[in-house]
């Protein structure tokens, strides 16, 4: 157990404290759910613990999507508290929340058939390009799938090999190319665009799950290394990293929009476009991101589009407007209402578990020797994990894929 000292100041917190000081205001209804009794009225409202946090079905709850009074005062009832002249000592119980195991394991174990169904389904989403002279070349849909499921299976080109056959036997492609054929596309610059298009498409299915978006970077390692002067001059010997700027959904860690530089590139100038690509398919409530993407364009380009961003201000930041009005009134509510911001603001976590996702499930080296070649197998790793997420949510919310923008 860990100690906190923490004030007990505001309104709803002294309520929450009065109804969790009384017997038989709260009841346990399992591990993760909970019913608090209503002070205006009979009836009780109901207190859950999600992997996203705490929820209550009372009218505040809905309106604010903050904590209400009854999830503070489960907080209070689950948390053995005193009053010392430095605070609330606080010793907090671990929360867990109910998995939906039935779906998560529906969803594991269905993995690899669905993804192929899909994927054929998404590259079709692709126009094929229209050939007018010479010999006829591979089907651009043919070429997109296999080097995606190559790049899904984490196989060498060789051994992937038996799973374009299959593909042929399942008739999701007509012809098994040469094993070579997806590092040949991977290695063409003109297939990044087109990669990109189908991280955006990937994500369609989930548009209507998710409002609330976080925005981080995270690097990826490639097979090459630094220059030998360097190592001259005494520098070891290290391996280049490429760095992937990414928009993802706090709820389904689904990746919205993407933007790959090199490992040196700056976050901040990524924010505005990551932003405004997902504002193109999804309605944008919230985004939060860390202190390295604070900046009034920033909070203007998200105040564009109705949205809210909830990112900490520097601490050399002042609330001067410099043309900047929604500037100065987030930097007030930063200082005037840091727990509620921050109650936002951790959201962005999310954009991490789906980096260390990405990462753990389809490897944080990328197996390509030139640098065109590692972008298009990073923006394929994205695509597979997309659909990854688009399968658990087909089990988890009864959602029907579709790639085709509305």
């Amino acid at each position: 157990m860990t100690q906190t000292f923490e004030p007990l100041s505001t309104t709803r917190e002294e309520r929450g404290k009065e109804i969790a000081d009384k017997v038989g205001q709260i009841q346990k209804v399992d591990d993760n759910s909970y019913k608090v009794k209503s002070q205006s009225g009979k009836g009780f409202y109901e207190v859950k613990a999600t992997k996203d946090g705490m929820t209550c079905s009372c009218p505040d709850f809905a309106k604010r999507g903050l904590p209400c009074k009854h999830i503070l005062a489960t907080r209070f009832y689950l948390e053995i508290q005193q009053l010392t002249p430095k605070g609330i000592v606080t010793e907090k119980i671990h929360l867990t929340y109910a998995q939906a195991w039935s779906a998560y394991n529906a969803a594991q174990t269905e993995e690899i058939k669905i993804f192929d169904a899909l994927l054929k389904d998404l590259v079709k989403a692709i126009p094929e390009p229209e050939q007018t002279m010479g010999r006829p070349r591979l089907s651009i849909h043919e070429s997109l799938f296999c080097s995606i499921q190559k790049v899904y299976s984490q196989l060498s080109s060789r051994r992937a090999h038996s799973l374009f056959q299959n593909a042929v036997e399942k008739k999701q492609i007509d012809h098994a190319p040469h094993f070579n054929a997806p590092s040949k596309l991977l290695n063409n610059p003109t297939v990044t665009p087109i990669l990109h298009e189908l991280v955006t498409l990937s994500a369609l299915p989930v548009a209507g799950l998710e409002t609330d978006f976080a925005i981080d970077s995270t690097g990826f390692r490639t097979t090459t290394f630094n220059e030998y002067c360097g190592m001259k001059h005494g520098q070891k010997k290290a391996h280049r990293w490429i760095k992937a700027h990414m928009a993802t959904g706090v709820k389904t860690n689904i990746v919205t929009s993407i933007k790959i530089t090199a490992e040196n590139g700056p976050d901040s100038p990524q924010f505005k476009p990551l932003v405004n690509d997902t504002a193109k398919n999804f309605d944008i409530r919230e985004i939060s991101a860390d202190r390295a993407y604070s900046s009034r364009d920033n909070l203007d380009a998200v105040g564009a589009i109705d949205g809210v961003a909830y990112i900490p201000f520097k601490k050399n930041a002042t609330g001067k407007t410099l043309g900047s009005p929604l500037w100065k009134k987030m930097f007030h509510y930063f200082q005037l209402n840091r727990d509620e911001f921050m109650e936002h603001y951790h959201k962005r976590s999310n954009v991490e578990s789906t980096n260390a996702a990405i990462k753990r499930k389809f490897g944080e080296t990328l197996k390509s020797k030139n640098a065109v070649a590692q972008v298009n197998e990073l923006l394929a790793k994205i695509i597979a994990s997309n659909l990854t997420v688009v399968i658990h949510e087909m089990y988890e919310n009864g959602i029907e894929p579709s790639f085709l923008r509305v």
